[in-house]
């Protein structure tokens, strides 16, 4: 059984990684501009000033990905090439880039799907507080309107934003992004709250330029799986997967799909007494609630790995759940499908085993997540959704024989997309899958020396070269998965 006729396969790529351009034809700058320009900020001081040059050719990769098949291009835009600070005058020569992208797009039969925000905010904005001045929800709000707008006729996908996660809680917890601050956690929690404003008010802003347009956001977090799909959810598998551990509320305890998704799609944060933002949460207005959880088409998840559970005795310690007792009077939602939780065994987390298959990132190899992530964010929220991105890195070089081999990404693709469509065929509805990325590009602070692409990017001379992995996608989406 193949996947159904109408799965959208696509890659995605991001402004920042890929254009280059960054100081050209009155682009303004982006909190990445400068950042990757701190010393000491990114690996051996890369950046993205000229990166891939898709500014300059974005038609070559255009034709790459006619040649290859793919039917659909996830891409960003630069915030700071539309509106140089970010709330004032529109930047003509930056829309009419976007406008040759998306008709070069249309002209080889290639649906973009537009990124609002992919971590470049321009730094006008940061200077007057960034995601911590309510104000600049309401900029990206009116830049959301600016570019649904322009683009009402041909363009009918949207995401708001990507990875909220990693903008506030790389950017401002971890500070390994940009634009790289420690902030408190009441000032984590204001700015994690207007980044979810921001979404709210563009959503309100595309739908009314474009009353059918299909809209959603970009989610990634943890996720947990077991070995076993012939049985009910287990409950400590969810709770793991959607509650805040000890652990996390010392850690990156942004890096979740709840205090993303539950605002967004159920009008609420959750009731997660262990997490920092808590207190904060429960002091939040209705009407920005409302506003936040503006009705969206679909979810969309990057998941690139999770962590194993397993059946096991009852732990008769104490866990965070007695935290929560008082919290959880009454069920905050209701599973979306009609399995039961399995309630007669405990689930506990798998260490790894030594020497346990990892990516070139040192990111762990765990195929089953692309199954239970769908099903657990299914059953906790009732939407359809999209793999936004799913891939791996690898120390990708050019061989002797002038071509890039990459079998390790050939079977990582293959392992992964067999679990997406034993989810798919039982019925979770994923309606489409994009592989990051279409090109190497810049991996933030990793700077060059990952490479996630289908496409090779020779740095010295910029020329691309079609990876093995390519060819093998390209037969996928030519087979709609059927060769799988």
């Amino acid at each position: 059984m193949s996947f159904p006729k109408t799965f959208s396969w696509g890659a995605a790529s991001a402004s920042y990684q890929i254009e280059g351009g960054a100081f050209e034809d009155g682009k303004g700058l982006s909190i990445w501009d400068s950042y990757s320009h701190r010393p000491g900020k990114t690996f051996n001081g890369h950046n993205g000033d000229i990166s891939c040059d898709a500014y300059h050719r974005f038609e070559e990769d255009l034709d790459l990905m006619q040649e290859l098949g793919i039917r659909n291009y996830r891409f960003s835009l630069s915030w700071a090439r539309i509106i140089p600070d970010g709330s004032g005058q529109v930047n003509q020569a930056g829309l009419d880039y976007y406008d040759k992208l998306v008709n070069g797009c249309l002209m080889r039969n290639i649906t973009p799907w537009i990124t609002l925000y992919h971590w470049d905010l321009p730094r006008a904005l940061y200077l007057k507080g960034g995601w911590l001045n309510r104000d600049t929800s309401h900029a990206f709000a009116r830049y959301a309107s600016i570019v649904a707008k322009h683009f009402s006729v041909r363009v009918k996908h949207f995401m708001t934003i990507n990875e909220p996660q990693c903008v506030i809680g790389l950017g401002h917890l971890d500070a390994v992004h940009a634009p790289g601050t420690r902030l408190g956690d009441e000032d984590m929690f204001l700015s994690w709250h207007h980044l979810l404003l921001a979404h709210g008010l563009a959503v309100k802003a595309i739908r009314a330029a474009i009353p059918k347009a299909s809209i959603g956001l970009a989610s990634t977090g943890k996720l947990g799986y077991t070995s076993r799909k012939d049985i009910p959810s287990p409950e400590d598998l969810s709770r793991a997967s959607f509650y805040t551990s000890r652990e996390e509320a010392s850690g990156n305890y942004y890096f979740n799909h709840q205090w993303l998704l539950d605002p967004v799609c159920l009008g609420h944060y959750p009731k997660d007494p262990v997490s920092p933002c808590y207190p904060y949460a429960r002091k939040v207005k209705a009407e920005d609630l409302r506003t936040i959880s503006a009705p969206i088409d679909f979810i969309g998840l990057n998941i690139y790995n999770g962590f194993e559970m397993e059946a096991a005795a009852p732990d008769p310690g104490t866990d965070d759940r007695e935290d929560r007792k008082q919290a959880e009077a009454e069920p905050e939602h209701q599973p979306k499908t009609k399995r039961k939780q399995e309630e007669a065994l405990a689930y506990v987390p798998v260490d790894k085993y030594p020497g346990y298959p990892r990516t070139a990132l040192k990111w762990p190899v765990t195929p089953e997540v692309l199954y239970w992530g769908p099903r657990l964010i299914y059953e906790r929220y009732g939407l359809p959704m999209v793999i936004a991105e799913n891939g791996q890195s690898c120390n990708d070089r050019i061989f002797l024989d002038e071509e890039v081999h990459d079998p390790d990404r050939i079977d990582f693709l293959h392992r992964y997309l067999l679990e997406l469509k034993a989810a798919v065929e039982e019925g979770i509805p994923v309606t489409g899958y994009f592989h990051w990325s279409f090109t190497d590009n810049l991996e933030w602070h990793s700077g060059y020396d990952d490479r996630f692409g289908l496409i090779y990017i020779d740095y010295r001379n910029l020329q691309r070269i079609p990876k093995d992995s390519a060819q093998w996608y390209s037969r996928i989406i030519r087979g709609n998965g059927s060769d799988l």
